[in-house]
């Protein structure tokens, strides 16, 4: 299956990247081709050829509860990502994580993405285990 996962760092550090080559490792050792895409950086990426699309945020704003704008506009212009099994993650925060990734989840359905499952990683080895035991069938 051909997969991608798909970040958005914050402006001070690249948690969230590493988390994600975490989860994209995992997820290939199951067998399954992975694309990275740094959602920020290659704004004219396109997912239409991927089956399964993974996305994560660092969380905005002194309190999290917000995540960057780039999430919805890369989302809308990605190509065909309606339909599409997809997981939603982001970096675990002192305030407001749920809220974040609730925000991230609200993005993708907007865009019509079949939401199978999310979480809030703590370390690049959780990730890489999540990667390794996610369903993406």
């Amino acid at each position: 299956m051909r997969a991608a996962v798909v970040f958005f760092s914050g402006k001070s550090n690249d948690r969230v990247g590493g988390l994600a080559r975490a989860l994209a490792k995992g997820m290939e050792r199951q067998g399954h081709t992975v694309d990275l895409v740094d959602g920020v950086k290659d704004t004219g990426a396109r997912l239409t050829i991927h089956q399964y699309v993974a996305v994560g945020a660092a969380p905005t704003g002194t309190f999290g509860g917000k995540i960057p704008d780039a999430v919805k506009t890369f989302l809308s212009g990605a190509g065909t990502v309606a339909g599409k099994k997809c997981y939603a993650f982001i970096p675990k925060a002192s305030f407001g994580a749920a809220k974040s990734l609730a925000a991230v989840m609200k993005c993708m359905e907007g865009e019509g993405m079949f939401l199978k499952s999310s979480d809030i990683l703590r370390s690049p080895a959780e990730a890489e285990e999540i990667g390794k035991r996610l369903r993406m069938g």
